[in-house]
């Protein structure tokens, strides 16, 4: 039996916030890169849901991850 993950679109700014910290990527990144780090069926899901929110797969990172707060200004 397969078992289908869902993504919403604030799991995925959560996890492109949680790649940044880690340095795994960096703001201007297109949000392409992410396929990086999913399999290729979540991958195909994600982008699903990132197109659905007007996303465009060669946006920034840092417009996916906009509404970040930050902790020290």
């Amino acid at each position: 039996m397969l078992h289908s993950l869902y993504y919403s679109i604030s799991a995925i700014q959560d996890e492109a916030r949680h790649l940044l910290e880690s340095g795994r990527l960096t703001r201007s990144q297109p949000i392409h890169t992410l396929c990086r780090f999913f399999r290729d069926r979540e991958w195909c899901q994600i982008e699903r849901e990132l197109e659905n929110n007007q996303y465009l797969l060669r946006d920034r990172i840092c417009d996916l991850v906009s509404r970040e707060c930050w902790q020290s200004d």
